[in-house]
C-alpha cells in the first residue's frame, strides 16, 4: 500500500492531430525516460509511443500505447501531492489514438484509468472527436485536466479555449494559468495560484526559469486569479469562509481545493503550453501529481458477483493483502506470444503465480510479466493493486477477468462500452496459398477488437468484416498484407443499417405440438414498444427485457428461456432482414403445461409472439449519421454547406475560426459520405479538411427505405 499514493494512472486524449503524441514525446523526455526527441512527423524514427510502422508512417497513433515515468518536480526536488510531500511520482501513461475510428482504443484506456489529460488545441478549440473522449470520460467518471496546445499558433487563445469547454462540453473550465506573449511571441506561462512566471530555457525547455509575474501582466493576473479563487474555494467550506471574510487562501489551500473540484469531478483545471515548442509541459506534469487521484483516492472500482438470486455490484478494495481481481484491457500478438494489458485492482500478482480466468473457468500460470515503455519493456516479478502491466505468453481476451482462485470465479469487472459497427466488406484471398493466413490474421484482429467484426455471410457465404470507418477497415487489410503477407480482394464498403419498431404492439401467442407421446406447451403475453433514448443511453443497450410473471403462470425456470426466445429475433428484422435494434420486451402473463412445457417451448412460443408483435409494430429502417465537421476557407463556405446539404446533410451551424475560416458542423447519412475526401479537396482546391464519427441512427426517408429494401431482396435473392 505504501506505494499507492505516489501512483497515478492516467490517460492522454483528444481530437486527431491536437498534438497529444507530442506531448507525451515530451514528457518522456522531461522524465528521463528518453534522451532524444522524436517528431510525430517528419521523417525520422517517429514519435516513441508510436511503435507501429503504419502509426510511423501516417502520423497518427492507431493503438494506445502505454508508458510508466517518475516525475519528481520541476527543480527535480519533489513534489507536494495529496497524501504526501517531497517524493517522486509514479505516472503509468497511456497515449490513446484521435481518430475516431479507433475510438474503442480510448474507451478500453478510459475504463481502467484513474486521471486523464484532455489536449485541446488552442486555435481549433473543442472539436467532434473531443466530444466524444470527453463522453467517454464522463461514462467512466474519470476526473480531467485541459491542456491548450500550440499556444504558439495564430489564431490561439486560452479564453476561448475554456469557454469552448464551458460552453459545448458543460465543464466548469478555469484558468490556472495565463500567458507571457501571444502567439509566435508566446513565451512561457504565469501561474495563478503561485503569481509567478515560468520560461522554459534549453534546446528542449528542459530548464524551467522561474520569476516574478512581468509588469506588464500584474493587473491581468490578478484580476484573473481573483475569478480562480472565486471558482476553486467553493470546493472547501472553511476556504471559503475565510475569503468570504477577505483572507487570502494560502497556495496549500488552493491546492486543496483544486484537488477537491477535480476529484469530484465538478471541475476542470485549464492549463497551456506548445509541445512542439517545449513549453508548459512541466507545470502541467505538477499539476497531474498535485490534483489527479492515487489509485487510493480516486472512486473505488466496481466488480460484479454472480449469485443464485441475481448479479450484485461489489467494491473493489485498492489493498495488497486481498485476493487478486484484475482486468485484461487490451492484447497484442508479438514474437513472444500475446501480450496481455492488464489493471490490477485488487490483490498482488506475482511472476509464477496460477490465477483464473473467470470467462473461460481456466487456471493460468504467469511466466513473465513487464512494464511497458512503449515497445520497450522491464521484466518484473511482483505487481500490486493500482499497477498497469502487460503478462507475455498467456491465452486470453480483452476484457477478461482473473482472479485469485477457483472460488472467486463468480466475480467479474465491469465491462466497458463498445459501439456497434456501421459499416462493412467483403475479404477474400488471393489464391489457396494465403487463406489460412488471412484467416489467422483476421482471427487475431478479432480477438484484440472488440469494434472489429468478423463472420461469413449466410446468403453469399463470403467472409466479412465491419469497423467504425473506413481508415478503421483500411488499417487491417493493410495490417493482413504487412504482418501475414496476405494479398486480398476487398470488396465496395457497404453500410450496416439496422431495423426498429415505432409503435408499440401487444403479443399473446401458445406454442402447441402434441406428437404422440410429450408434447411441446408454452403460452406468452406481453407488450414489446421502441426503447426510448433515454434508456437506452443510461443502460447501453439495444434489448431490453422486463418479467413481470407473478403467481407462478411461468415457472422461474422457464423464464431465462423466453428471453433467450425473444432476443433471437433481433438478428433479423420484418423489412430487409437487417438486424433489430431499440426494443424493449414485457413479460406480462402466460401458461404452463406439468408435462409438456419445457425450455424448448418457451423459447419457439416467445419466438413467434416476437414476429407476431414486431409485424403490429411499424417497423422502419435506421440508417447511420456521422457527426461531420468541415473547417474550410471562408470562400469555399458555400461550397461545402451546398454539398452537404445534396448528401442529405442537416447543417447545424457554423462558426468563425481563425485566420479567415470557418467551421461547419453537420450531421450527414454515412451512405453518402463515400468519397466525400476527394470531392472536398477538389471543391476547395485542397484548402478545406474534415473529420467524421458515428453520431447515431436516424430512420431513412420513405423514398430512401424502399431502395435499401430493394437493394437487400435482390442481393439476398442473388445469392440465394
Amino acid at each position: 500500500m505504501k506505494n499507492l499514493p505516489k501512483t497515478r494512472n492516467i490517460g492522454i486524449s483528444a481530437h486527431i492531430d491536437s498534438g497529444k503524441t507530442t506531448l507525451t514525446e515530451r514528457i518522456l523526455f522531461y522524465c528521463d525516460m528518453i534522451h532524444k526527441i522524436e517528431d510525430v512527423r517528419g521523417g525520422g524514427a517517429g514519435a516513441t509511443m508510436d511503435h507501429m510502422e503504419l502509426e510511423k508512417e501516417k502520423g497518427i497513433t492507431i493503438t494506445s500505447a502505454a508508458t510508466t515515468v517518475t516525475w519528481e518536480g520541476i527543480d527535480k526536488g519533489g513534489i507536494t501531492y495529496a497524501e504526501g510531500d517531497g517524493k517522486s511520482i509514479k505516472i503509468n501513461i497511456i497515449d490513446t489514438p484521435g481518430h475516431v475510428d479507433f475510438t474503442v482504443e480510448v474507451e478500453r484506456s478510459l475504463r481502467v484509468l484513474d486521471g486523464a489529460v484532455l489536449v485541446l488545441c488552442s486555435v481549433s478549440g473543442v472539436q467532434a472527436q473531443s466530444i466524444t473522449v470527453d463522453r467517454q470520460m464522463k461514462r467512466y467518471n474519470v476526473p480531467r485536466l485541459a491542456f491548450l496546445n500550440k499556444m504558439d499558433r495564430m489564431g490561439a487563445g486560452a479564453e476561448k479555449g475554456a469557454k469552448e469547454l464551458r460552453e459545448k462540453l458543460h465543464h466548469n473550465a478555469v484558468l490556472m494559468q495565463i500567458p507571457i506573449g501571444a502567439e509566435e511571441d508566446f513565451a512561457g506561462i504565469v501561474d495563478l495560484i503561485t503569481k509567478k512566471a515560468y520560461y522554459f530555457d534549453g534546446d528542449n525547455g528542459e530548464n524551467v526559469r522561474i520569476e516574478e509575474c512581468p509588469a506588464e501582466l500584474t493587473e491581468l493576473m490578478e484580476e484573473k486569479r481573483a475569478t480562480m479563487i472565486d471558482e476553486v474555494a467553493a470546493f472547501d467550506d472553511d476556504v471559503m469562509e475565510k475569503y468570504l471574510e477577505g483572507e487570502e487562501p494560502s497556495e496549500e489551500e488552493l491546492h486543496k481545493c483544486v484537488r477537491a473540484g477535480v476529484n469530484s469531478l465538478e471541475l476542470t483545471p485549464v492549463y497551456m503550453g506548445s509541445a512542439f515548442k517545449n513549453k508548459g509541459v512541466q507545470p502541467l506534469l505538477n499539476a497531474v501529481a498535485r490534483y489527479l487521484p492515487s489509485p487510493l483516492s480516486c472512486e473505488k472500482p466496481q466488480g460484479i458477483k454472480e449469485t443464485k438470486e441475481g448479479e450484485e455490484k461489489i467494491t473493489l478494495e485498492p489493498d495488497f493483502a486481498l485476493p487478486l481481481v484484475c482486468m485484461a484491457f487490451k492484447i497484442t500478438d508479438e514474437q513472444f506470444g500475446q501480450l496481455t494489458y492488464t489493471r490490477i485492482y485488487q490483490g498482488t500478482l506475482t511472476k509464477g503465480d496460477s490465477i483464473w480466468n473467470t470467462r473461460t473457468n481456466k487456471k493460468i500460470r504467469i511466466g513473465r510479466m513487464v512494464r511497458m515503455n512503449s515497445n520497450d519493456r522491464e521484466n518484473i516479478d511482483v505487481a500490486g493493486a493500482g499497477d498497469i502491466i502487460a503478462m507475455v505468453g498467456i491465452d486470453c481476451a480483452s476484457g477478461d477477468t482473473f482472479v485469485a482462485n477457483d472460488d472467486m470465479l463468480n466475480i467479474s469487472c465491469e465491462g466497458m462500452h463498445v459501439p456497434i459497427p456501421v459499416i462493412e466488406l467483403s475479404i477474400k484471398a488471393k489464391d489457396k496459398d494465403t487463406q489460412a493466413r488471412m484467416s489467422k490474421g483476421l482471427a487475431r484482429f478479432k480477438k484484440e477488437d472488440p469494434t472489429f467484426h468478423l463472420f461469413t455471410d449466410e446468403e453469399s457465404g463470403e467472409t466479412r468484416i465491419a469497423g467504425m470507418g473506413e481508415l478503421h477497415l483500411e488499417i487491417y487489410v493493410e495490417r493482413l498484407k504487412r504482418e501475414y503477407k496476405c494479398e486480398v480482394e476487398v470488396g465496395a464498403p457497404q453500410v450496416n443499417y439496422r431495423e426498429t419498431i415505432r409503435t408499440e404492439a401487444h403479443f399473446d401467442y401458445t406454442h402447441k405440438k402434441q406428437s404422440g407421446g410429450s408434447g411441446q406447451f408454452g403460452q406468452v403475453v406481453g407488450v414489446l414498444r421502441p426503447l426510448t433514448d433515454e434508456r437506452r443511453e443510461k443502460e447501453d443497450q439495444n434489448f431490453s427485457f422486463k418479467n413481470n410473471i407473478k403467481g407462478g403462470s411461468i415457472p422461474t425456470e422457464f423464464i431465462g428461456a423466453c428471453e433467450k426466445g425473444f432476443e433471437d429475433v433481433m438478428d433479423k428484422g420484418p423489412l430487409a432482414a437487417f438486424p433489430l435494434i431499440n426494443v424493449e420486451v414485457d413479460l406480462n402473463d402466460g401458461k404452463y403445461h406439468d408435462v409438456d412445457s419445457s425450455d424448448m417451448a418457451f423459447r419457439i412460443a416467445s419466438r413467434q409472439a416476437m414476429r407476431q408483435g414486431i409485424a403490429k409494430a411499424d417497423a422502419v429502417i435506421l440508417e447511420p449519421y456521422m457527426q461531420v465537421q468541415v473547417e474550410t476557407p471562408d470562400e469555399f463556405q458555400g461550397f461545402v454547406i451546398g454539398d452537404l446539404s445534396s448528401r442529405r446533410g442537416l447543417i447545424q451551424g457554423t462558426e468563425a475560426a481563425h485566420g479567415g475560416e470557418a467551421i461547419i458542423n453537420a450531421q450527414v447519412p454515412l451512405s453518402e459520405m463515400f468519397g466525400y475526401s476527394t470531392d472536398l479537396r477538389s471543391g476547395s482546391a485542397g484548402k478545406a479538411s474534415y473529420s467524421m464519427e458515428f453520431a447515431e441512427y436516424k430512420e431513412c426517408p420513405a423514398n430512401v427505405q424502399a431502395e435499401v429494401i430493394k437493394a437487400r431482396q435482390e442481393k439476398l435473392s442473388n445469392d440465394d
